[in-house]
């Protein structure tokens, strides 16, 4: 029997929200091992002047525990 815990992750990116999302996932299997998924709970965007300045998706990737 597989035990799964879930760790909240921010990422952000110059370049859009799928960018975002592909950033935060790299860097949480740089340090978590088993990750199997993840879910987008939030998006948001800093404005900077007329223009979309940051992209940033707020996550809860699930993964498995080492046995």
């Amino acid at each position: 029997m597989s035990v799964a815990r879930v760790t909240e992750i921010t990422a952000a990116s110059s370049k859009g929200f799928e960018d975002a999302i592909r950033i935060g996932i790299a860097r949480a299997t740089e340090t978590l091992e088993n990750v199997k998924g993840a879910w987008i709970q939030d998006q948001e965007v800093r404005v900077d002047g007329n223009d979309v300045a940051e992209y940033r998706v707020h996550m809860k990737v699930t993964f498995i525990l080492n046995e």
